[in-house]
Protein backbone atom coordinates (compact mmCIF):
# COMPACT_ATOMS: atom_id res chain seq x y z
CA UNK A 1 0.00 0.00 0.00
CA UNK A 2 1.22 3.31 -0.60
CA UNK A 3 0.14 6.39 0.87
CA UNK A 4 0.68 9.96 -0.85
CA UNK A 5 0.28 13.00 1.18
CA UNK A 6 0.03 16.84 0.11
CA UNK A 7 0.49 19.81 1.44
CA UNK A 8 -1.86 21.76 -1.43
CA UNK A 9 -4.60 19.58 -0.33
CA UNK A 10 -7.14 21.21 1.19
CA UNK A 11 -7.22 17.95 3.34
CA UNK A 12 -5.11 17.64 7.02
CA UNK A 13 -2.30 15.10 6.32
CA UNK A 14 -3.93 13.11 9.29
CA UNK A 15 -7.31 12.51 6.70
CA UNK A 16 -5.23 12.17 3.59
CA UNK A 17 -3.59 9.09 5.45
CA UNK A 18 -7.00 7.81 6.78
CA UNK A 19 -9.00 8.09 3.52
CA UNK A 20 -6.29 6.30 1.82
CA UNK A 21 -6.14 3.34 4.17
CA UNK A 22 -9.73 3.05 4.18
CA UNK A 23 -9.65 3.18 0.17
CA UNK A 24 -6.93 0.51 0.26
CA UNK A 25 -9.48 -1.56 2.89
CA UNK A 26 -12.71 -1.25 0.56
CA UNK A 27 -11.15 -1.38 -1.87
CA UNK A 28 -9.35 -5.44 -0.83
CA UNK A 29 -6.05 -4.02 -1.38
CA UNK A 30 -5.89 -4.70 2.33
CA UNK A 31 -7.22 -7.61 3.94
CA UNK A 32 -8.35 -8.60 7.38
CA UNK A 33 -5.78 -9.02 9.83
CA UNK A 34 -2.93 -7.72 7.46
CA UNK A 35 -0.11 -5.38 9.53
CA UNK A 36 -0.20 -1.82 8.78
CA UNK A 37 3.07 0.10 9.36
CA UNK A 38 4.29 0.96 12.81
CA UNK A 39 3.13 5.28 13.58
CA UNK A 40 6.74 5.74 13.63
CA UNK A 41 7.50 3.91 10.53
CA UNK A 42 4.77 5.67 8.46
CA UNK A 43 5.26 9.33 9.87
CA UNK A 44 9.07 8.89 9.08
CA UNK A 45 8.34 7.15 5.58
CA UNK A 46 5.87 10.41 4.34
CA UNK A 47 8.12 12.53 6.47
CA UNK A 48 5.39 13.84 8.77
CA UNK A 49 4.90 13.82 12.79
CA UNK A 50 4.42 10.92 14.51
CA UNK A 51 1.12 12.79 16.22
CA UNK A 52 -0.50 12.80 12.06
CA UNK A 53 -0.11 9.16 12.04
CA UNK A 54 -1.29 8.84 15.31
CA UNK A 55 -4.50 10.79 14.63
CA UNK A 56 -5.56 8.79 11.42
CA UNK A 57 -4.79 5.19 13.31
CA UNK A 58 -6.67 6.49 16.18
CA UNK A 59 -9.55 7.64 14.06
CA UNK A 60 -9.12 4.60 11.97
CA UNK A 61 -9.83 2.39 15.10
CA UNK A 62 -12.89 4.71 16.49
CA UNK A 63 -14.47 4.12 13.33
CA UNK A 64 -14.01 0.21 13.75
CA UNK A 65 -11.16 -0.31 10.64
CA UNK A 66 -7.90 -1.09 12.60
CA UNK A 67 -7.22 -2.23 15.99
CA UNK A 68 -4.17 -1.10 17.79
CA UNK A 69 -2.41 -3.96 19.81
CA UNK A 70 0.35 -2.97 22.62
CA UNK A 71 3.71 -4.23 21.22
CA UNK A 72 2.10 -5.93 18.55
CA UNK A 73 1.11 -3.22 15.84
CA UNK A 74 -2.39 -2.00 13.99
CA UNK A 75 -3.99 -4.53 12.45
CA UNK A 76 -7.08 -4.29 9.67
CA UNK A 77 -10.20 -5.55 11.10
CA UNK A 78 -12.84 -7.87 9.46
CA UNK A 79 -14.46 -5.82 7.08
CA UNK A 80 -17.94 -4.65 7.89
CA UNK A 81 -19.98 -5.07 5.28
CA UNK A 82 -22.93 -2.47 6.29
CA UNK A 83 -20.18 -0.04 6.19
CA UNK A 84 -18.93 -1.03 2.69
CA UNK A 85 -22.28 -0.89 1.59
CA UNK A 86 -22.47 3.00 3.14
CA UNK A 87 -19.19 3.57 1.49
CA UNK A 88 -20.00 2.49 -1.56
CA UNK A 89 -23.59 4.48 -1.83
CA UNK A 90 -21.62 7.66 -0.76
CA UNK A 91 -19.53 7.59 -3.68
CA UNK A 92 -22.43 6.57 -6.24
CA UNK A 93 -24.53 9.84 -4.56
CA UNK A 94 -21.31 12.04 -4.90
CA UNK A 95 -21.00 10.74 -8.54
CA UNK A 96 -24.62 10.93 -9.47
CA UNK A 97 -24.77 15.12 -7.75
CA UNK A 98 -22.16 15.63 -10.28
CA UNK A 99 -24.27 14.41 -13.12
CA UNK A 100 -27.54 16.07 -12.00
CA UNK A 101 -25.72 19.21 -11.95
CA UNK A 102 -24.16 19.01 -15.30
CA UNK A 103 -27.54 17.95 -16.97
CA UNK A 104 -29.49 20.39 -15.28
CA UNK A 105 -26.87 22.48 -16.07
CA UNK A 106 -27.16 21.75 -19.67
CA UNK A 107 -31.03 21.63 -19.82
CA UNK A 108 -31.48 18.21 -19.67
CA UNK A 109 -34.50 16.31 -18.25
CA UNK A 110 -34.20 13.89 -15.75
CA UNK A 111 -36.03 10.82 -18.33
CA UNK A 112 -33.14 11.96 -20.06
CA UNK A 113 -30.63 10.76 -17.46
CA UNK A 114 -32.25 7.84 -16.07
CA UNK A 115 -32.49 6.78 -19.43
CA UNK A 116 -28.63 6.83 -20.08
CA UNK A 117 -28.60 5.44 -16.35
CA UNK A 118 -30.62 2.36 -17.42
CA UNK A 119 -28.59 2.13 -21.22
CA UNK A 120 -25.36 2.10 -18.59
CA UNK A 121 -26.76 -0.40 -16.27
CA UNK A 122 -27.09 -3.11 -18.92
CA UNK A 123 -23.16 -2.79 -19.93
CA UNK A 124 -21.25 -5.64 -19.02
CA UNK A 125 -18.03 -3.60 -17.17
CA UNK A 126 -15.97 -6.56 -16.10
Amino acid sequence: MKIIVSNRSGAPIYEQIKEQIKTAIFSGELQEDDLLPSIRGLARDLKVSVITTTRAYSDLEQEGFISQMQGRGCFVLPRNTELARENALHKIENGLTVAIIAAKAEGIGKEEVIERINLLWEVDYE
